[in-house]
């Protein structure tokens, strides 16, 4: 009996939410290598091997610090080295991580100003390059975004973000939350002209929560020499010397690089490409069946679709929570929550990560059998509408 179930069942336990993702067996195996001195000669090699690798996946050639912490110990990170106290950051209301990322700018000492959505589309990049626009005295020093809203499925087209920015002429950074996106959803640190990309460890990396991730722009490690809000911990100066010969300056996740190095492998051996492509088309599969279901995908703007996770609306006065708890009761599934505003509202299938056609077969016949299970009205045949996709005969 696995540690998290509370009674025994046969068969693995299906974890469909949007993170943590399910962990490949030889990543689980790369944990379990006998821990390592850090400071030692083969540590510096595998910092080394580590640091290089990760940039092909941000997609630049610049610096990635690598923090033992969630992502929102990268968020911090990204705030503290690049502004000062009362400095103005543009945000978009796409979700509740955007929502949460603005409170710790808050209480940081900063002043987000934030552009609200309906939470059912992406980043409002019109509404950003007029605000920037009238920004003559460029008070907004950083425009923050999240490129996939885990909570409401959404991605934001975050080269349309820097074409708008430029567009207005506005000198303000670029930091963009890359969480739940980074190795599922095609992204480009450095041809997009982003000035901090954010990451964490448990999503499309494939790995166990504990690492978090900054790639660092030019214009970010400027702005470093002159931001005034506190950093120790997170400072990047002392990281990134360091890792000039593979070290940190503080004890690393030492096993957790381990597993880093093994997950970045099998992501450039299947090549990013066919990860992202695989990606979509899962995705596309999951919209089918919701359609099929007579159902509604929480994202209402098809450009925005996110391949990382689908959240599903249930009709009025049906419960998403009761939806989750009977699957789980019966079919030993986890569905991701409704989070914020959209608590009890929605559930959330996460497909992204160590994922293949039949385990999105075996995700979706589960939640239409939970469906019928829990009452909630819809048509059957949204299994049947995935399956003709993905065996090519939609």
């Amino acid at each position: 009996m696995a540690y998290f179930q509370s009674k025994p069942v046969a068969g693995r336990h299906f974890l469909q939410i949007p993170g943590p993702t399910n962990v490949p067996d030889k990543v689980l195996r790369a944990l379990d290598n006998p821990t390592m001195d850090h400071r030692g000669p083969d540590f510096g090699l595998l910092g080394q091997r580590v640091l290089e690798k990760v940039k092909a996946v941000f997609k630049t050639t610049q610096p990635v610090v690598i923090y033992p912490a969630s992502g929102t110990g990268a968020w911090e990170a990204a705030l503290v080295n690049t502004l000062s106290p009362g400095d103005a950051v543009l945000m978009c209301e796409t979700g509740q991580f955007a929502f949460l990322w603005r409170e710790m700018a808050e209480r940081l000492g900063l002043k987000p100003e934030f552009i609200a959505t309906d939470w059912r589309r992406a980043a409002d990049v019109p509404a950003i390059e007029a605000r920037l626009r009238a920004d003559a005295g460029h008070a907004i020093k950083a425009v923050c975004v999240v490129h996939n809203e885990t909570s409401t499925g959404c991605t934001s087209r975050i080269d349309e973000v820097r074409a708008a920015m430029d567009a207005a002429g506005h000198p303000a950074l670029l930091l963009v939350d890359t969480i739940s996106s980074l190795g599922s959803i095609d992204y480009r640190h450095d041809e997009w002209g982003v000035d901090v990309t954010i990451a964490g460890s448990q999503k499309g990396l494939m790995l166990p929560p504990g690492l978090s991730f900054n790639a660092v722009g030019p214009r970010a490690l400027k702005a470093a020499e002159t931001a005034r809000l506190p950093r120790s911990f997170w400072d990047w100066r002392p990281m990134i010397a360091a890792n000039a010969t593979g070290y940190f300056p503080y004890t690393p996740a030492t096993n957790m690089l381990y597993a880093l190095d093994t997950a970045l492998d099998l992501l450039l051996a299947e090549g990013l490409e066919n990860v992202f492509a695989r990606h979509d088309r899962h995705a596309e599969a999951t919209r089918r069946a919701v359609r099929a279901w007579g159902l509604e995908v929480q994202c209402a703007e098809p450009r925005h679709f996110s391949s990382a996770l689908t959240a599903v609306r249930l009709p009025e006065g049906h419960s998403a929570n009761a939806l989750r708890a009977t699957i789980l009761e019966r079919f030993n599934m986890s569905l991701g929550n409704g989070l914020g505003r959209l608590n009890d509202r929605v559930f959330r299938i996460g497909h992204l990560g160590d994922f293949s056609d039949l385990a999105l077969m075996g995700t979706l016949s589960g939640v239409e059998m939970g469906l019928r299970l829990a009452g909630v009205p819809h048509q059957a045949g949204g299994v049947q509408a995935a399956m003709d996709f993905l065996s090519g005969n939609a």
